[in-house]
């Protein structure tokens, strides 16, 4: 059971989000973020996902309310009641990416993603992306404007956008999902195991500069990234009972 009289919060720099805090820990206070049984986080998306990778080292369920636009992650706003609520919360538990991207240079970039990570081209041609999976070579050539490994949660993000499938949490399946390609003719993608490695070589990368990015961490002239599921963080996320994850991506399939 969590205590729900030990709550942090944190928020998004919007004039929305600043004012939600003060109002709460006006009613609720405000316990020191290292001590806190439950973070809630007011913003959006974007901010539920910096939050979730800012305090990953502390084993904390978060509990996001939506002050942004779209909220996938977030629960809806209310300021009464919020222990209870924090109380009667699902928890959905989930695991990010891990991107290893090797640059021109030798350098290594590596970050994680809860979400997805892409690969973008970077001028003005389209990119020449070889694929393999497992060590095995998969696909020789993509031209596209990019290709992305999402997970689940992220499904509905970008991955979405890019016409790739919805995924049920749960599923342990990763999709791998091409933008704009052109050869193959509309090629769509791949359904993986969750515990497949993924790596992507640039082709032509001067020619054709692509970039890699993991949930808004970037690399610049990458010649080949590596994407693996990383089993040793979890991220513990809170929903209100019936609005889960696992409800949303089913809506988002009927909308």
């Amino acid at each position: 059971m969590l205590d729900v009289n030990k709550i942090s919060f944190l928020a998004s720099d919007t004039d929305v989000a600043t004012e939600a805090r003060a109002a709460l820990i006006d009613a609720y206070g405000d316990t020191p973020l290292e001590e806190a049984a439950v973070i809630v986080a007011l913003g959006g998306d974007g901010f539920m996902l910096q939050t979730l990778h800012s305090t990953q080292h502390l084993d904390t369920p978060v509990y996001g309310m939506n002050c942004g636009t779209v909220g996938f992650l977030m629960n809806e706003y209310h300021e009464p009641n919020l222990r209870d609520r924090l109380s009667q919360a699902e928890e959905e538990d989930i695991n990010p990416l891990r991107m290893k991207a090797i640059r021109e240079d030798g350098t290594v970039h590596e970050a994680l993603a809860i979400n997805e990570v892409s690969l973008l081209r970077a001028g003005s041609q389209a990119a020449k992306l070889r694929i393999f999976v497992d060590g095995r070579e998969r696909l020789g050539e993509l031209v596209c404007d990019g290709a992305l490994v999402s997970t689940p949660a992220g499904s509905t993000a970008y991955n979405y956008s890019a016409h790739g499938p919805i995924l049920p949490i749960g599923s342990g399946v990763l999709a791998l999902t091409a933008m704009s390609a052109f050869r193959p003719r509309r090629w769509r993608g791949a359904l993986l195991p969750k515990a497949a490695k993924v790596r992507f070589d640039v082709l032509q990368p001067k020619k054709r500069p692509v970039m890699a990015d993991a949930d808004g961490r970037s690399a610049g002239n990458v010649v080949s990234v590596e994407i693996t599921s990383e089993p040793d963080v979890t991220h513990r996320i809170l929903f209100d009972p019936g609005h889960g994850l696992e409800e949303r991506l089913i809506q988002e399939q009927f909308a």
